[in-house]
This record gives structure tokens, sequence and C-alpha cells, in this order.
């Protein structure tokens, strides 16, 4: 199904930004004024939801137990709880980040920045991809799309030129994570990893066009993360799995090409990234390890506390995984009495507390290029938080 650009926005939310935008002009923490979020379901804090309200389709993955962690049991994430770029705000003295598309009777503080990620959204086009074979049934909201919202939301969030750059010069961007689906689409419909590689230099490509945009319009701070190890994947484990055990990795048990194929694409996108920072030595290019932040979890899962293991899905419908594809998680599949002892959420996204960890070695520790904590100091409470049946400190 697809969603115009600008189907679901209006002068009066353009109005409601620049408002509240411009009653905030003093950095979080000393760091940053806003945060502007770009990407799809690891980052989505809304957006989707909004787009199916509309269209009245019908998402498993925004439908309960999605969110059941969350304060006001939101559906609007992918997952439990928290994501990423939740815990990110918390970090830095945030608010939680508000989607771009959101009920306009329903009021939303948009002041220290806005998310367009969505759910299911590539970073290639829907034409690019259509034109080989690979659909996106979920929305059209691909990179490009989301850079065209922000682009039409300018005008309202600043009034000049200078303006804008100094707001986008004093935010912090946040590019993705994205591209993931366009692999995933591809993979999991039965295509073989040889026929999805030259995607990869594409897909790169795409992002790094964005990142150089974003840095005509005045961005000094982005933070771009790589792809996960999708080897490591419920629903890859379960869709992709092998018969033969030489295919599997001994220690962590996920499976060897597919976790090759997504340090190809993390290979790629950081060599661009360097040439980038060339390019623009006064710009900072950070590059966030999801890979390594996540496989330290897969290789110790009881190190965090996460006692039923890293594999096996929390939400799904039996079998070795607890992914079927018949039984969807939010629609008839069965809930775990503990997601915080699990890593896996629904077979493709993580739980809270998995994210809650990743973020903490993201941006208080040492999987972030350059090194964000030593950027913008996260500071850390002397509280802690239970993570699975592990203590953690709280971020």
């Amino acid at each position: 199904m697809a969603f115009s650009s600008n189907s679901c926005w209006s002068i009066t939310s353009f109005l409601v930004i620049l408002q509240l935008l411009s009653s905030s002009s003093l950095y979080a923490d000393g760091c940053y004024t806003s945060i502007f979020s770009f990407g799809d379901s690891l980052a989505d804090t809304g957006n989707l939801k909004q787009l199916a309200s509309i269209s009245d389709q019908v998402f498993s993955l925004l439908l309960p137990p999605y969110g059941e962690n969350f304060f006001d049991q939101s559906t609007g994430r992918c997952s439990n709880g928290r994501l990423i770029i939740d815990f990110l705000a918390e970090s830095l003295g945030l608010p939680l980040l508000p989607p771009f598309l959101h009920d306009k009777d329903n009021v939303v503080t948009l002041g220290h920045g806005v998310n367009y990620a969505v759910a299911g959204a590539t970073a290639l086009n829907s034409s690019i991809l259509e034109a080989r074979g690979i659909v996106n049934s979920m929305t059209n909201a691909s990179l490009g799309v989301q850079l065209e919202w922000f682009k039409q939301t300018l005008p309202s969030l600043c009034n000049s030129v200078s303006e804008c750059r100094t707001l986008i010069g004093s935010s912090l961007i946040i590019m993705g994570e994205i591209g993931g689906n366009d692999y995933n689409y591809p993979i999991l419909a039965g295509k073989p990893i040889n026929e999805v590689e030259p995607l990869v230099p594409l897909v790169i490509d795409t992002i790094i066009s964005a990142i150089n945009e974003l840095i005509d319009m005045g961005a000094q701070t982005l933070i771009v993360p790589g792809n996960f190890p999708i080897g490591c994947s419920s629903a890859y484990l379960t869709l992709c799995g092998s018969e033969n055990k030489i295919d599997y990795d001994n220690t962590t048990g996920c499976l060897i090409n597919l976790n090759k194929f997504a340090e190809y694409h993390n290979e790629l996108l950081q060599t661009k990234l360097n040439h980038l920072r060339e390019l623009h030595p006064n710009v900072v290019i950070i590059y966030a390890d999801y890979y390594n932040a996540a496989m330290q979890i897969f290789l110790s899962p009881d190190k965090y506390g996460f006692t039923n293991g890293a594999l096996k899905a929390c939400c799904g419908g039996g079998g070795p995984y607890n992914v079927n594809e018949s039984v969807e998680c939010g629609i008839s599949a069965s809930v775990c009495d503990d997601p915080d002892t699990y890593v896996n959420w629904d077979g493709i996204h993580l739980t809270e507390s998995a994210y809650r960890v990743i973020s903490r070695s993201l941006f208080q520790g040492a999987y972030t290029t350059p090194q964000f904590n030593s950027l913008c100091p996260v500071p850390t409470s002397t509280s802690t938080l239970q993570v699975g049946n592990g203590l953690w400190n709280s971020v």
C-alpha cells in the first residue's frame, strides 16, 4: 500500500511545531537542542500506527502485546517497551521523541525534535525495489520520503535559512537504522543472498546521499547506525535455517552467511562514512556499531541476565526459536511471562531490556566511532535498573 509524502500533515501541525520548538533554545545537558530521527521499525515511535489508522489497515505489530511494558501501553513501537531512540533521548535529558505523523486531536510535545522513522520503511524507494521484484506491502515511506517530510517542516520550524541552519546544527541527527528492510523483504521471501548482495551498494549510496543533504542544510552531528547481526534473528533462523551444522556459529548458534552479509553492509557503510569525514572535516559523523553492541549479548546472554537465551522469541508460535509464519505476534501468538529474560521479542525485533543494554553500550560505552560519550558525556545514574536477572546501571 502506498502513502503520499504529504498526505497526513497540515499547516496546523506545522504551527504546533513552530510554537513548541521556538520555546526550546537551550541544549539538553549542554549537548543538543533536539533530535531528528529517520529509519524503520527499530526507531519508529508511532508513524506507521498513524498511517494505518488513516487507511484502516491492521498490522499485527501495532497490536497488543506490542508496547505492553511501555509507560502508556503504546502499541506504536515494535517491541514490548522502549527502543534505542527512547533510551538515547532519556540519557540526554530530552523527552521521548514523538512521531512526525500524529492524531491531530492529540496534543504532542515536538519542541525537542521529531521522529520520521516508519516501521517497514526501506532506504531505496519503492520503484527501485519493485523493478527488482521486491514488494513492500507496508509503506512507501522510504528514506527519501522521510527526508522530504523533514524539509517540509523546516519553514515552520525556523524563519530563515540561517535560523534553520542553526537549528539543524545544534540538533542530533539519527540516520536510521535504515536499509535492513531492503534486505529483509527479499531474503525472507526466499531470495538467495547472492541475489540480494547487489542491493548493498545502492542502499549505502542512498544513505550517504541523505547524509550529504542534511550536511548541506547545516547538520553538524549525525549518528549513522549499522545493521544488526541478522543471522541471530529468530525469524531468519527459522525461515533460512540449514540442516548443515557448519552453517551455524558454534559459539552463538547464529547463521554465519547471514551475519557475513550484515558485516558486508556495515563495512561498506564505514568506508563511505570515512570518505564523508574527509569531505566534511568539521562535521561529526558517528558510526553506531549496532552489530557488535548486539553481538556481545548473543555471545554471553547470561552475563546480561537473559536467562532464556538470545535466540528464542518471547512472543511467537512455537518451534525451536518460537517463530511460526502462520502465528503472528499481536494476533494469535503466545507471550512469555518475563520478557526481561529474553533478547528477542517477536522474531525480528528485540525486547526493551535488550535495547537498554545495547543503548548503554553505544552511548556510554565503546561501540560508536568516534565515541559518543567523549563528545557528549552521558551521565550514569547511581541507581540501577533490573535487566533480566542481572543489574545494569540505568541510562
